[in-house]
């Protein structure tokens, strides 16, 4: 059965440093992409970490790295991104 009509649904990744307590910035932003997108995305896959990581990708592709951009992303800049896959 496809439950997807036969259309590609983008996989979101989001790896986080658990023991820099970056639970609610992960818990946020996977809570406005359920909003955003309901059935439009394949699932959002939490990741915890360590070493300060608070990674974000939509299907392999890194969106947004702690470590290369600095901060916690916007969920605004996640979803804008992940609705770019969705039109292309």
């Amino acid at each position: 059965m496809d439950i997807n009509g036969g259309r590609h649904l983008p996989r979101i990744r989001i790896v986080y440093c658990a023991s820099c307590g970056y639970e609610p910035q992960t818990l946020e932003l996977a809570s406005a992409l359920m909003h955003a997108f309901h059935y439009d995305i394949a699932g959002i896959e939490i990741i915890p970490w360590q070493d300060g990581a608070f990674d974000v990708a939509v299907d392999d592709e890194l969106i947004h790295s702690m470590y290369r951009d600095g901060g916690f992303p916007a969920p605004e800049t996640i979803i804008r991104a992940v609705r770019e896959r969705l039109a292309g």
